[in-house]
């Protein structure tokens, strides 16, 4: 049961990251501390779409899943939970590349506007 509720929290934790990756600029609208939390971790979301790479999340997830006697899955977060509810021809290259491209577009906007807020603050100083 412990490892049940491991892999549940690990399985919270993953998509709280990728909302985080998704629209973590508009907590840097509010306060640009969170830049240096976000940068990186757009940059780690941005390599993981881009570069086919598996977030270390997923495995840890699956080991616990395992522990608790619960069959774990193949492939990545994405597309186990998150492409079959959207896509249900599954995860494919080029999906992966739409979903970075998504995520550096939704972040290009918002730190568009981070910039111009900072901009007319620094001339209103």
């Amino acid at each position: 049961m412990p490892y049940s509720v491991m892999a549940d929290t690990v399985l919270i934790f993953h998509l709280a990251f990728i909302m985080f990756v998704m629209f973590g600029a508009l907590l840097v609208l509010k306060r640009w501390v969170w830049l240096w939390l976000h940068l990186p971790a757009v940059a780690w979301g941005m390599a993981v779409e881009f570069l086919h790479l598996y977030c270390p999340l997923t495995p840890l997830e699956n080991s616990l899943r395992i522990k608790a006697g619960i069959a774990g899955y193949e492939g990545d977060f994405i597309g186990h939970y998150l492409i079959a509810l959207i896509y249900p021809a599954g995860l494919t290259p080029q999906v992966q590349i739409g979903i970075g491209a998504l995520v550096l577009i939704v972040n290009l906007l918002a730190y568009a506007q981070v910039i111009s807020r900072w901009r007319v603050r620094r001339r209103a100083a």
